[in-house]
């Protein structure tokens, strides 16, 4: 289908696996959905996606009694709509036989099940769902039901399965051994340290697994069907703006409140403090802007305290996640750690009063913005993470079913200590967290629209009104501070052009026809001039404000003023109406008195005397008339007679010449069909003549326009060759000094090369003397040390010669030679410095002179490559200059082969010309000819 038809058909299918009866609504959604359906530049639709939160598990295995039923998609498949499922899934038609949807009621008032059941089996189609995906979500389905049907009974200290055809019959469905389902769920594997133990579950932990198992299946069955239903919503045109529809619970405020409740109301005190933000914040940040005199007002603005409690870290949020990942964590612990960091410490926790009549005990309470709701934390621990066992999860991922196999998904092994208690196990209220943070952060960057749903009863009937019910929902909403604020602030505004247009007829002499006005000043005139207080208005910078029912006031002040315009109109259009009536009667009424002028005048004529005689003498005047008409009437007839016989008399001599004359006249007709058909003959070849005159003028038309033309192009052919050999000789010279360039810089280049090899060689030999002063210098410090080291043991020689003269020992040796020696070592230790200092100076006018030399080489070699580069660019454009050079040559020849072909073009032409010049001129003659004799015969035609 189209993609405007899948969109529309997600609907029954998320409705088929999210929605069911309850209390207060026969199709109650029970997940909020944010749908965003995305557009393109040019507006069409580009595609859709699908986010959803917080499926309500729960039903799955327990409903309400009497009141609510289980998800749709479990009795519209049972209402064996489609009897080849029921009998592949091993199903039988009948709801109450099946324990995990029969505690509530069975139907829901207003829904078919069986054609229910239809619109989801074609909206999978239209969705791309193949028959065997189809398939497997129903055999999913029929496993939640057949897991409701598995009994158990204690054996012991442990739980043995009592109903095993059923257990077979859910391990079928979901694809794996019947007794690897029972060991998993009866004996699943525990690790202890870094074994794992094999552990027996009594029977309140088998129901609880088993119920457990059953809740995964259905809810990641769920959520594989939102993924494949954004998989083929994805279009991946272009997408540039979006439509988004958020659905989600409100504030939920029960007899017993669990960790559900508290997600929802988490959920929802965000989404109130966004919808203050933008209704209350920025409505008094728009007076700020406007530059309206305000004071603050905090309309309910309390709610971050209690969103601090529940989200922040050491939050009750924080608190729970820490608590799950200790083994030996309860409820009791939770419950006093909340204490223990919250009590006293902020406004929003407390400790529930104890209520009478309550079937359930509250743990604790938090003030939301919709009131104070008291939370049973029993069985939070279990719930906010995933109560599957390891080796049910293993279980799971073997089956043969790929849907079961890829929804269950075995967790890698947590390395070392640390990554064990740290964080590897998501939790819900950590997912639900993690969604709620991205919601929020898209609704900001969106102009959002608010709609409030209000239950106007609880007994789902028309036209009954609970006010108690609607007034605390419109508590809860914030829809009561919205109502206070636009009591104490200035809900409507208009932008000046806007009001002006619309409320200057409440005053037009304020606002003159002709003329500019500025729209500002014309509405303050307009202000001015009505019966209204200045409070009840303010005039920002570019619109105008106005307090609750002012607007509603003006509005009524315009109905009346053109309720008064209207009427004037219609008065006026009625006064004309009525005089134009009025004039038709006085006309009537003069022509009345005419026609009774003119009667009252017959009446009196009819009675005269004189006007009797004259009515009796009147008819005796026509009588002498008559006898001159009957006079001349005679005499006419006689000159008429006389007439017709003469008449007669010619007649019968024209007849006779008619004769005769008609026998002329066949022979003169019979002459002239012969001369006509002559002339028919002639026509024709005058006309094939005149048509090939006509032809051959044209093609003489067209041979000098040819002529022209290429006479034409052979005028440009030549001045573009002219243009050409110019640009060739300018380029032959750029050439010759390009090439003479060349030659200098090659010459150039070869001296720099000289110059280089003498330099390298210079520098080569300065690094062999250098080598060989730093050796000799090194030479020089090793004579120099084994000089000073000998110089040193002479001295103690000599200090210890001294020392035993002093005592009367005997010298080891004459004094004298040491002191020689010595002097000879001192002299020889000077001269050693001295050559060390020359050694030294050389060095370092070698270093300085090596530099220079360093220095010239690169800077050679840079001109070297410098050189290199101008030569290899001025290659390049030799290249370019030839290559332009052959190009010009080439267009050249083409040229002047184009000129001899034209030339010999228009030579053919002027012979062909001179040809039908020739042919024209004998065809002419030949015309003439032909119209003399034409005329001759013409004239003969016209003689006869």
């Amino acid at each position: 289908g189209t993609l405007e038809d899948q969109i529309v058909q997600t609907n029954p299918v998320l409705e088929a696996f999210g929605n069911a009866k309850t209390v207060r609504n026969n199709n109650s959604s029970r997940f909020g959905k944010f749908i965003r359906i995305h557009f393109g530049p040019t507006g069409k639709i580009a595609g859709c996606d699908i986010e959803t939160y917080l499926l309500e598990k729960s039903r799955v295995s327990y409903q309400l009694p009497g009141v609510e039923r289980n998800y749709h998609i479990f009795y519209w498949l049972l209402s064996n709509r489609y009897p080849d499922y029921l009998e592949k899934l091993l199903l039988e038609p009948e709801p109450a036989k099946y324990r995990f949807i029969n505690n509530g009621c069975l139907t829901a008032e207003g829904i078919n099940d069986q054609e229910e059941m239809k619109n989801v089996n074609d909206a999978f189609r239209v969705l791309g769902f193949s028959e065997e995906e189809k398939f497997a979500l129903y055999k999913s389905v029929a496993a939640v039901l057949h897991f409701g049907q598995i009994r158990f009974k204690q054996r012991g200290e442990q739980a043995e399965c009592d109903a095993t055809p059923e257990a077979e019959k859910a391990a079928y469905m979901i694809g794996i051994n019947s007794k690897d389902l029972l060991k998993a769920l009866l004996q699943p594997k525990v690790k202890v340290g870094s074994e794992y133990v094999t552990k027996g579950q009594n029977l309140q932990q088998v129901t609880a697994a088993v119920s457990a198992l059953s809740k995964a299946i259905y809810c990641r069955i769920f959520g594989w069907i939102v993924a494949f239903l954004n998989k083929t919503l994805d279009t991946k045109k272009q997408r540039q703006y979006f439509i988004g529809v958020l659905d989600i619970a409100g504030f939920e405020i029960f007899e017993l409140n669990t960790l559900e409740q508290l997600l929802i109301n988490y959920t929802n005190e965000r989404l109130q403090q966004f919808f203050n933000h933008h209704m209350f914040v920025k409505e008094q940040e728009e007076y700020s802007r406007e530059g309206i005199e305000w004071d603050f007002i905090d309309f309910g603005m309390d709610l971050q305290a209690c969103i601090d409690l529940i989200e922040k870290p050491m939050g009750i949020l924080s608190i729970l996640a820490e608590e799950c990942l200790f083994p030996k964590a309860t409820d009791q612990t939770l419950q006093n750690k909340l204490y223990e960091n919250h009590m006293g410490k902020t406004i929003a926790f407390s400790k529930p009063k104890p209520k009478k009549n309550s079937k359930y005990d509250s743990h604790f309470e938090i003030g939301h913005y919709a009131g104070n709701v008291g939370y049973n934390i029993t069985g939070w621990l279990d719930k906010n993470k995933d109560p599957l066992t390891e080796t049910l999860i293993a279980t799971m991922h073997s089956s043969k079913d790929t849907l079961i196999a890829s929804l269950f998904v075995v967790p890698e092994e947590s390395k070392g200590k640390g990554k064990k208690k740290g964080g590897s196990v998501q939790t819900i209220s950590a997912t639900h967290k993690e969604q709620l943070n991205k919601l929020m952060r898209q609704l900001q960057m969106t102009s959002p629209l608010f709609v409030r749903c209000i239950i106007p009863n609880e007994k789902k009937q028309p036209g009954l009104i609970d006010a108690t019910l609607v007034m605390n929902q419109l508590k809860c909403n914030g829809v009561l501070e919205g109502i206070r604020i636009c009591r104490k602030g200035f809900p409507n505004r208009l932008l000046y052009s806007e009001f002006k247009q619309r409320y200057s007829i409440l005053c037009p002499n304020a606002v003159p026809r002709s003329g500019f006005v500025d729209s500002k000043i014309a509405t303050g005139k307009i202000m001015e001039s009505l019966p209204l207080e200045k409070d009840t208005y303010r005039l920002g910078d570019t619109k105008i404000f106005f307090r609750a029912s002012i607007l509603g006031k003006l509005e009524e002040l315009r109905d009346e003023r053109l309720s008064k315009i209207v009427m004037l109109f219609q008065a006026w259009i009625r006064s004309y109406m009525v005089r134009k009536g009025y004039k038709k009667l006085q006309d009537q009424r003069t022509a009345l008195s005419v026609i009774q002028r003119n009667i009252r005048s017959w009446l009196c004529l009819r009675n005269w005397t004189w006007w009797r005689f004259y009515l009796r003498v009147k008819p005796l005047l026509s009588v002498a008339r008559q006898e001159d008409e009957m006079r001349k009437a005679a005499e006419m007839f006689e000159k008429l007679k006389e007439d017709h016989e003469k008449l007669q008399k010619h007649t019968r001599e024209v007849e006779a010449k008619s004769v005769e004359l008609s026998t002329a006249k066949k022979d003169l007709q019979l002459e002239l069909e012969i001369e006509h058909e002559r002339i028919g003959d002639l026509d024709e070849h005058i006309e094939q003549l005149l048509t090939k005159k006509m032809e051959l003028d044209e093609y003489i038309r067209d041979l000098e326009s040819r002529v022209e033309s290429e006479e034409t192009n052979i005028d440009s052919l030549n001045s573009e060759k002219q243009k050409l050999q110019t640009e060739l000789d300018n380029t032959m010279i750029s050439l010759e000094d390009a090439l003479n360039t060349i030659k200098k810089l090659e010459h150039d280049k070869k001296t720099k090369e000289k110059e280089i090899i003498k330099l390298e060689t210079e520098l080569s030999q300065k690094d062999e003397h250098f080598i060989r002063l730093q050796r000799d210098f090194k030479k020089m410090e090793k004579m120099e040390k084994e000089t000073q080291s000998s110089f040193v043991e002479e001295q103690e020689r000599l200090s210890e010669t001294h020392h035993d003269q002093g005592h009367g020992e005997p010298a080891v040796g004459p004094v004298h030679v040491i002191e020689n020696q010595l002097n000879k070592e001192k002299k020889f230790k000077s001269d050693l410095e001295k050559s060390k200092r020359r050694v030294d100076n050389e060095l370092k006018q070698l270093q300085s002179a090596f530099e220079i030399l360093e220095k010239d080489q690169r800077m050679l070699v840079d001109n070297f490559r410098g050189k290199e580069q101008d030569i290899s660019m001025l290659n390049g454009k030799i290249e370019e200059e030839q290559s332009i050079i052959n190009q010009q040559n080439k267009k050249i020849k083409n040229l002047m082969s184009k000129i001899e072909e034209n030339e010999e073009d228009i030579e053919n032409l002027k012979t062909i010309k001179n040809k039908v010049e020739r042919q024209k001129v004998e065809i002419t003659h030949e015309l003439e000819e032909l119209t003399d004799r034409y005329e001759e015969v013409g004239g003969v035609t016209q003689a006869q």
